[in-house]
């Protein structure tokens, strides 16, 4: 359509500067500071990060990975975040069938991209985006013409539910906590978005993922499987319903 095409260059531009966001608000979690203030600064050596060195990709491709001021390594993360914000802009835009579908589909997987990196980074789902992602989701019933807001709504309970009802019979059988409340409110946004039929399939992928990469982990550090490594499981989730969104 080329109308979208303009749509679709924004969504991708804006797309690397989420990414570029959604790192940073991964970053400062684990210390706790706000993702808005103080502005964005060198760890090593404190300089402010001025505009110029603030474009996504271009600034990391001309600095070379490296802050102007002091020459310390920028943690690559941060490029990789941003090349994926563009990347899931590119898959919104590919699997929409209208403007608003681009529009919602991008922001639902770059709310996807942010919570990953914020499980990975902290073992923290935060309420800003799991919230954000069940409104989204909804969005997308809504525009979907072969589903509806009560679809998504239905969605959202299935996934909540599920998971809820999982974390307190797991709580109940071992004595201690073994999911989160931020993995229920991540799955009742993933029912929203992508509906109850697709619940069995993401939890299936994301955990096969979780299980392999588990027992990688244990295999090389010489730690038995079952020795209480903690698991970023929502960072799963998140990929499962990414990948299912591309291919479902």
């Amino acid at each position: 359509m080329p109308a979208t095409v303009p749509l679709a260059f924004f969504l991708i531009l804006s797309g690397a500067a989420v990414g570029s966001f959604m790192a940073a608000w991964a970053d400062r979690l684990p210390r706790g500071e706000s993702v808005i203030s103080p502005a964005s600064r060198c760890r090593d050596c404190g300089s402010p990060v001025s505009w110029r060195d603030k474009v996504p990709v271009v600034s990391w491709l001309i600095l070379g990975g490296q802050c102007r001021a002091c020459g310390k390594a920028i943690p690559q993360r941060l490029f990789y975040a941003e090349i994926a914000g563009a990347v899931l802009a590119i898959m919104a835009i590919w699997g929409a069938q209208s403007p608003i579908q681009m529009i919602l589909g991008a922001l639902y997987l770059w709310i996807l991209l942010g919570l990953m990196m914020c499980d990975l980074s902290a073992f923290r789902l935060p309420n800003a985006l799991t919230g954000l992602l069940c409104v989204t989701g909804v969005g997308l019933a809504w525009e979907d013409p072969f589903r509806t807001p009560v679809d998504a709504a239905f969605g959202a309970a299935v996934g909540g539910g599920v998971f809820f009802l999982i974390r307190i019979v797991y709580q109940w059988l071992r004595g201690r906590e073994g999911l989160g409340l931020g993995d229920v409110k991540l799955m009742a946004g993933i029912g929203a978005g992508l509906g109850a039929m697709a619940l069995p399939m993401v939890a299936l992928i994301a955990a096969s993922a979780a299980l392999v990469l588990a027992a990688l982990t244990a295999w090389r550090t010489g730690q038995h499987p079952g020795s209480g490594q903690e698991i970023p499981f929502g960072a799963y989730l998140c990929g499962a319903s990414a990948l299912w969104w591309l291919i479902g």
